[in-house]
């Protein structure tokens, strides 16, 4: 399949290049992030029936596994309210062209922190207090104001979106995953940006500001790290940017060389696994330990949960890909190969997701008129009865996308491997291994 330049189309291009599109869309998501907060703390204390757990844990997060990161990639960063105060703070101005005088502090981040550890981090620790934060309103609260403050504070220390860049732990998620989508967005002409004086693409000009993301669309080669912002549309003199639909996977076609995004990879296998068989598991011990935040067998519960995910599934995948005599060095091998494993971490989530939002979707209609749990009844559908939702197809669909994720990992495993020169066997044996391991956790 040939790339499509989709802002080729006038109209296309128009609405991506008109800051108003996108402003209206920030400005309905902040409202509802800030709402979702205000119901957290005053609403009912009942997790199914309180806006801020229905609409961030079953309703946002349905569309934005199986919809927005599969086939939009980045796009759910291109419409995130959580850096919106920090950069209309940064830059003094919410329409305006930028100052070019400097806005606080505007620091350049450690370089010591120009990684994703930082996202690998605070995403395990979300999910190790996962049990409580999903049933929970105001603690669900409490993180997302902390998420909001904390990228405002940084936007007033550091220059560009330095909490979307090293910390946000849905952007590491989506980062990852991003690759695998069929939306990017590359340059069109490589010597018009060789050519290009000032690259206000990445620096700012009159008519908008540097990227966001602090990447230069001339060197960008995967979605990993662009946050589909449309700042370089905006800015470029020479209508070099092409957002492009792209076969599926693109960017596994050359592995990864970093081993925090191959850490990246496992944090995120081990994680579903671990949530399948918490949320959806018969074992009322498990249940309890995670639940039970600060007791004995919860510090047991997170010393497991770590060592499964730094110990249990890098081992075993080490002692798989080990060649004596292989001339590349380990390290570089086991990032490379770790590639493989994003597709089959894809579709993990997409299983688990099904069950989990299809078990909880009849919430949204009793939250959408009672979002407080106060006893409204806005839109008549409050009294709405909990029923699961398409049981009938779960199973089929779970099994469908598991088996697609086996079979997706194992072809971009066969690439990997021959960029590694070593062989894909042991990795495809891994891949599946633990999908028979999800396949009896969910089903």
């Amino acid at each position: 399949m040939a790339k499509i330049e989709l802002n080729r189309n006038p109209f296309i291009e128009n609405a991506l290049k008109s800051r108003y599109p996108q402003l209206a869309v920030f400005i309905v998501m902040l409202v509802g992030y800030i709402f979702a907060i205000l119901a957290g703390l005053i609403g009912t204390p009942v997790g199914s029936h309180n806006f801020s757990i229905v609409f961030v844990w079953i309703a946002w997060w349905a569309v934005l596994i199986l919809v927005a990161v599969p086939f939009f990639g980045r796009g759910w960063c291109a419409v995130c309210p959580i850096p919106l105060p920090g950069e209309w703070l940064q830059r003094g101005a919410m329409l305006a062209p930028p100052n070019k005088r400097p806005k606080w502090l505007n620091l350049r981040v450690p370089k010591m922190f120009r990684n994703i550890w930082l996202q690998n981090i605070s995403f395990l620790l979300l999910a190790l207090f996962s049990s409580v934060l999903l049933t929970t309103p105001n603690i669900t609260s409490i993180v997302l104001a902390a998420m909001l403050f904390a990228a405002i504070g940084l936007s007033t220390i550091f220059e560009r979106r330095a909490f979307c860049r090293y910390l946000c732990p849905v952007g590491g998620f989506i980062g990852l995953y991003s690759q695998t989508a069929p939306i990017e967005l590359r340059i069109r002409d490589k010597q018009a940006c060789v050519k290009c004086e000032g690259k206000p693409c990445y620096n700012g000009s009159e008519v908008g500001y540097g990227c966001p993301w602090d990447v230069f669309p001339g060197g960008l080669t995967k979605n990993t790290y662009c946050g589909l912002c449309m700042e370089c549309i905006r800015t470029c003199p020479h209508d070099n940017i092409a957002v492009n639909l792209r076969p599926f996977s693109a960017d596994l076609a050359k592995p990864t060389t970093r081993m925090d995004e191959a850490f990246k990879s496992f944090i995120m296998l081990g994680s579903a696994m671990i949530y399948a068989g918490v949320l959806l598991g018969p074992w009322g011990m498990l249940k309890d330990a995670a639940y039970n935040v600060g007791s004995n067998s919860w510090f047991v519960y997170a010393g497991v949960f770590l060592a499964i995910i730094f110990g249990v599934l890098p081992g075993l995948f080490s002692l798989g890909i080990y060649q004596r005599q292989n001339n590349i060095a380990f390290k570089q091998r086991f990032a490379s190969l770790s590639t493989a494993l994003i597709p089959l971490g894809m579709m993990f989530w997409v299983a688990f997701s099904l069950s989990f939002v299809l078990t909880n979707a009849s919430y949204i209609l009793t939250a959408l008129s009672d979002p407080l749990g106060l006893g409204w009844n806005l839109f008549s559908t409050a009294n709405t009865a909990w029923q699961p939702m398409l049981t009938s197809i779960l199973a089929p669909a779970q099994t469908l996308a598991l088996v697609g994720g086996l079979i997706w990992s194992a072809r971009t495993a066969q690439k990997a491997a021959n960029e590694s020169w070593t062989s894909s066997m042991p990795v495809i044996v891994y891949c599946f291994l633990l999908t028979s391991v999800m396949l009896w956790l969910l089903l």
